[in-house]
C-alpha cells in the first residue's frame, strides 16, 4: 500500500500528465520547464511541487479556454508574464515571459527546444540558452538561481549555443559575465567548460565599459530583484529599467508586481 504522501504525489503526476494529454489535444503548443529541463541537462533530480509549462502569449487564451473545458480553473495571474490552471490543490504555471518582462516565450524557444520524456510522456522541453537566460535574472533575498546557473554550465557549458545566448542577453550581457566569473570561482577546475572566445570578448567588454556610455543614472538592479532596488528607484532618483525604452514592462505592471510581493504567494 502506498504511503499518503506517495499517493499524494501520484496524483499530482496524474494530474500533470493529463494536463499535458489536454494542451496536445487542443493544438496549444507548449514546453516543458522547471525542474523537469534542469534534471534533462544536469542530472540534478529537484524535489518541487511546481510544473512549468511555457508558450507564447498569443496562446495562452486558447490554452485557457482548452483547460477550463477540461474542468480546470484558470487565471491570469500577473498579465506581463504568468498564469495558472487548478484542479482541486493541484495547479500549473503557464509562463509565457519572465517577471521582469525581459525573457518572452518567443518562436525560438520552439526552434531549439530538446525531445524528451516527462512522466513517460514525449515532449519539448525548454532550451537550455533559454533556461539558463531565465534563471539568471532571480536574485532575490527568498530566491537566488545562481547555484543553478553553475550546475548547468558546469554539465552542459561546451555544449550550448554560445552566439545565441549572448544574443539573448544583449545590453545585459554584464550580468552573463558575471555567472561566468562566478564560475571560474566555484569550479576552477572547469573552465574548459567555458569557450575562451566568449571569456575574451567579455572581458574586452568590460574593460572598456564606463560609466559615460550609460548615459542617465538607471538601476537595472530592478530586473534581478523586485523588491530589493525599490529604494533606489523611489528615493534615490534611478531610472527603473523594467520600464519604457529600456524594458518591456508597464507602470501599471511594475506597480501591480510590487503591490503582489506582499499579497500574492
Amino acid at each position: 500500500m502506498p504511503t499518503t504522501q506517495e499517493a499524494s504525489a501520484q496524483d499530482t503526476n496524474t494530474f500533470y500528465r493529463r494536463t499535458l494529454h489536454v494542451l496536445s489535444d487542443g493544438g496549444v503548443p507548449f514546453l516543458v520547464g522547471g525542474s523537469h529541463a534542469f534534471l534533462e541537462y544536469t542530472g540534478i533530480v529537484r524535489e518541487t511541487k511546481d510544473f512549468d509549462l511555457f508558450l507564447r502569449r498569443g496562446d495562452m487564451p486558447r490554452a485557457r479556454e482548452a483547460l477550463e473545458a477540461a474542468g480546470y480553473r484558470t487565471e491570469l495571474t500577473f498579465p506581463h508574464w504568468l498564469g495558472k490552471a487548478w484542479q482541486h490543490d493541484d495547479f500549473v504555471d503557464l509562463v509565457f515571459a519572465s517577471g521582469n518582462s525581459i525573457c518572452v516565450v518567443d518562436d525560438a524557444w520552439f526552434e531549439h527546444a530538446v525531445e524528451t520524456q516527462v512522466l513517460g510522456m514525449p515532449v519539448k522541453i525548454v532550451p537550455c540558452e533559454e533556461l539558463l537566460w531565465q534563471k539568471s535574472f532571480v536574485m532575490e533575498r527568498e530566491r537566488y538561481d545562481g547555484a543553478d546557473i553553475m550546475h548547468i554550465l558546469r554539465a552542459y557549458g561546451s555544449r550550448l549555443d554560445w552566439a545565441r545566448l549572448m544574443e539573448r542577453f544583449g545590453d545585459n550581457w554584464p550580468l552573463l559575465y558575471s555567472y561566468l566569473l562566478m564560475f571560474s570561482f566555484v569550479y576552477p577546475s572547469e573552465m574548459a567548460a567555458l569557450p575562451a572566445d566568449v571569456l575574451d570578448e567579455l572581458a574586452r567588454r568590460h574593460a572598456g565599459h564606463r560609466a559615460s556610455d550609460v548615459g542617465d543614472r538607471v538601476c537595472r538592479g530592478t530586473l534581478v530583484s523586485r523588491q530589493q532596488y525599490l529604494t533606489d528607484i523611489g528615493q534615490y532618483g534611478f531610472a527603473d529599467a523594467r520600464l519604457a525604452p529600456r524594458g518591456g514592462m508597464s507602470a501599471e505592471d511594475a506597480i501591480f508586481w510590487t503591490w503582489a510581493i506582499d499579497h500574492v504567494k
